[in-house]
């Protein structure tokens, strides 16, 4: 039990997850500068500067339920993703349409591929691609139309995301393979223990009764002649196995 537990400890995920909690944060720094950056270009600043400390509360707010795969629970993922949704789809309300068909940022910028890696490192691959599949839904829709720019980005955050989840998943198999392997092996030794110490404990009984039915003579000592031709049986078997 404690290998088991020490496998489990250095399991791939976790540094996945610390390296996810500080994506989320850089990329939300990152999204805020862009935004004071070019804030004079936006037509509604005030909008944007609501959803950044929306955003900024809700990242560093969550930084514990990123911390593992328990607290990163399905309510969590999909609260995640509609911060992440709500940004791209509020962009238009805070930029021009021109910068958009020119290929502006959207609100949440680059943040919004942590929300995804989130589902792809919580349910692999399979998840990834659902969220993946929503962010380029909701980037269309933002947009007002297909664009290359669009594709190629949503393309990347799905590929790399989906390749996470994969990598995750065989990381997984492969863990619960070697706890399984380890806990075999621990109770193949324990059970090689007892049967020592049951040997061990059977052997001195058969000598003893050996030993006293030889010197009370009568039909105990043919009862520990018995007893010794099966010591020498069983001290043959166990040097033999």
């Amino acid at each position: 039990m404690v290998r088991r537990e020490r496998v489990m400890r250095m399991s791939v995920e976790q540094p996945l997850w610390r390296a996810l909690a500080g994506y989320r944060v850089l990329t939300m720094l990152y999204a805020i500068g862009l935004f004071s950056t070019a804030h004079e270009r936006a037509e509604r600043p005030w909008v944007a500067i609501a959803y950044y400390v929306v955003l900024a509360g809700w990242t560093l707010g969550s930084l514990p339920r990123v911390a593992g795969a328990a607290s990163c629970t399905r309510q969590f993922l999909v609260t995640d993703l509609t911060v992440a949704l709500a940004g791209i789809l509020l962009t238009p309300l805070a930029y021009a349409h021109q910068r958009i068909v020119d290929g502006g940022p959207t609100l949440p910028s680059i943040w919004t591929a942590g929300a995804v890696l989130a589902f792809a490192i919580k349910g692999g691959w399979r998840w990834a691609a659902l969220a993946s599949l929503l962010v380029g839904v909701a980037n269309v829709v933002q947009r007002g139309a297909f664009s290359r720019d669009t594709v190629h980005n949503v393309l990347l955050v799905c590929i790399a995301s989906i390749a996470i989840g994969y990598v995750v998943e065989v990381a997984r198999a492969s863990e619960r393979t070697l706890a399984r392997a380890l806990e075999i092996e621990a109770a193949t030794r324990e059970r090689e223990r007892l049967a020592r110490d049951i040997h061990d404990s059977v052997l001195q009984v058969l000598a003893m009764v050996q030993r006293r039915g030889t010197a009370l003579g009568g039909e105990a000592a043919e009862l520990g002649r018995l007893a010794g031709e099966q010591e020498v049986a069983l001290r043959t078997l166990v040097a033999g196995g």
